[in-house]
Formats: structure tokens, C-alpha cells, sequence
């Protein structure tokens, strides 16, 4: 088969190369987003391989069905960006890779706690200038406070492990508790963990209803000065609120490595351009605000899993076998 792979970086190319030397296929790989500008490059090609922010919605997903396409093959676990009925109508099945690598999405959450609360990026850059004052980098110990997990998937349940290990209180959320993640942590509603928790942390996907699952008045329920997490998705949090929040105070700090409005900014070296975007310019003047441009999963053991997934499911649906990591829409 003949794959078209949109928004390709060196890394996936490299990885993704490595991979298909197992698999009788061929790879076009293409620096551009898929969208309806876009489009039109599938042509002579099988199938399609996308990513988080790239464009499927309707009127793209009948073009690929015009241009032949079959297979719409997601080198990601989020698929909130596919517009999954559109797909069943025009008779594109869609796959995703819905685990790589739990502890890469979780260290990373981790390593975003302790960097915002400890100011290590800040104390990197004061020491480069040979200053080695300590004020301003006072913070706090995570040991007996409290955390709350909202969505205790695969990632959730490391985060939660690794939190107890810490030894954090450690409260999770999901309206399907899971056995496993007892062990580390207690199943509350989600007023109580927004109340009691010092440090939450989103590992819910991107689905109507928990777009903008922090909002004002999950913000206002939250303890004052609490710090929020997210490395999930980033229309979790209703941005703007989240700056009010930091701007009065009840919010003591954000660090997120996934925004609302990331396509065509996250990814992309914008070093010589002007920032466009108003509302992540002024995130990004807050002290208390931490953001990596969605790198959580972003580690070797992850990007093999996700090229050898992806290249399975291919295969699969070129010999007529079973996907077994196909999505399709939810009946409504």
C-alpha cells in the first residue's frame, strides 16, 4: 500500500522508516497539515496517516473517500479531531495507537510539577548568568498533599502510582473507576477533588462533554492556589478562564504542554515570526504559568510503539484482517 503521512517531523520520518523495513509498504511522507488546502496530496495513495492537528472533518474525509482512501491511520491515541460519522458514511475506517507509552505522558506531568513548583527552569537560567541567589525559588514539599487524577485511563494510573510514591494523597475521578488504580488513590465526585487537592492533573480525553471540563466555576471550586496539570488535551481548559484564575489568584500555578488553539503553533518554530495568538502571549507572561509544546510523549519507547502500531494496522487492512485498534463513532 501506498501511505501518505501528513505532518511529518525528521523524528516520525526516522521512526517511522525503521518500522516499515518489517512491512511491504510504502511511505510518502509530507511536511503539511492535512486539510482541505491539503487534500488533493493523497492522490495515487492507499491510505492516510495523520496526526493531532491535523483537519478531519467532514468535507476532508469525503475528499479522501473521492480520492480512494480506506483507511484513515491516527499515529496517536486522541482522536477528537476525526469526525468519526463523516468516516463510517464515506466508508473510511479509522485506526489510532490507544497506548505507547503510559509512563512517558506521566514522567513528563511529573517533571512539569516539580520544574514549576521547585522554578528549576528559572534557577537554569539564573546560574547561566552566574547568579546564584536562591530568593524567589521558595516552593513547597509534594510529600502529604494532596492530588487529584482526573481520568485514571493507562496514563492516569501510572501518574497515580508514581503520585503515591511521592507520598501524595492521592484522589482520582472518572466516571469508570478502575480496580487497579484503587491501590493508589480514592475514587471521589468531582467537586470533592477539585475542593480537597493542591496539584490536579487532567488525563481525560477530548470528547463534548468534557471540553472545557475546567471552566469558571470548576476553577472557582478549586482550592485557592492549587496548581493545574495538563497534559492531555488542550480543550480541556477554557483558556481564558484559567488566566482570570491566575490573574486573581485562585489558580497558583499552570503548567501544560498541550493549548486549545496549539495547530499551526505547537510543532512549528515560530522563533522569527510574530505571535499571533493573544491569549497564549499573555499565558505566557504569567510566573506561575509552565508550557512545553506538546512533548509529553514525546520518548524513543513511545515513538517505536507508535510507528510499529500504526504499520500493523496498515497491514492488517491491506490483508482484509481484523483492526483491532479501529474507532468508530458512538451511537448518540
Amino acid at each position: 500500500m501506498k501511505i501518505a503521512c501528513f505532518s511529518t517531523k525528521p523524528y516520525d520520518e526516522k521512526f517511522l522508516s525503521a518500522a516499515a523495513e518489517n512491512f511491504n509498504h510504502e511511505i510518502v511522507f509530507l511536511e503539511h497539515r492535512l486539510d482541505a488546502s491539503t487534500v488533493v496530496l493523497v492522490k495515487g495513495c492507499d491510505a492516510v496517516c495523520a496526526f493531532v492537528n491535523d483537519t478531519l472533518d467532514a468535507s476532508v474525509l469525503q475528499k479522501l473517500s473521492e480520492f480512494g482512501i480506506g483507511l484513515l491511520a491516527m499515529r496517536c491515541a486522541g482522536i477528537n479531531n476525526v469526525d468519526l460519522e463523516a468516516a463510517a458514511k464515506f466508508g473510511i475506517r479509522v485506526v489510532r495507537v490507544p497506548r505507547y507509552s503510559p509512563y512517558a505522558v506521566a514522567e513528563h506531568t511529573v517533571g512539569l510539577i516539580l520544574t514549576l513548583n521547585r522554578k528549576i527552569h528559572k534557577a537554569y537560567n539564573r546560574v547561566r548568568e552566574n547568579n546564584f541567589s536562591i530568593d524567589g525559588f521558595l516552593g513547597f514539599d509534594l510529600h502529604g498533599r494532596t492530588f487529584g487524577v482526573i481520568g485514571t485511563g493507562s496514563i492516569g494510573r501510572v501518574l497515580a502510582r508514581i503520585m503515591n510514591g511521592f507520598g501524595c494523597r492521592v484522589l482520582l475521578h472518572d466516571p469508570y473507576p478502575n480496580e487497579e488504580a484503587k491501590q493508589f488513590g480514592e475514587y471521589v465526585d468531582l467537586e470533592r477533588l477539585l475542593a480537597e487537592s493542591d496539584l490536579v492533573s487532567l488525563q481525560c480525553p477530548l470528547t463534548p462533554e468534557t471540553h472545557h471540563l475546567i471552566n469558571v466555576d470548576r476553577l472557582g471550586k478549586m482550592k485557592r492556589g492549587a496548581m493545574l496539570v495538563n497534559t492531555s488535551r488542550g480543550g480541556l481548559v477554557d483558556t481564558s478562564a484559567a488566566i482570570e484564575g491566575l490573574k486573581s489568584g485562585q489558580l497558583g500555578g499552570f503548567a501544560l504542554d498541550v493549548y486549545e488553539e496549539e495547530s499551526g503553533v505547537f510543532f512549528e518554530d515560530l522563533s522569527q515570526e510574530v505571535m499571533q495568538d493573544d491569549v497564549l502571549s499573555r499565558l505566557m507572561t504569567f510566573p506561575n504559568v509552565l508550557i512545553t509544546s506538546h512533548q509529553a510523549f514525546f520518548t524513543r519507547e513511545a515513538l517505536e510503539t507508535i510507528a510499529r502500531t500504526t504499520l500493523e494496522s496498515i497491514d492488517a487492512f491491506s490483508r482484509g484482517e481484523e483492526l483491532v485498534n479501529q474507532v468508530v463513532a458512538t451511537p448518540s
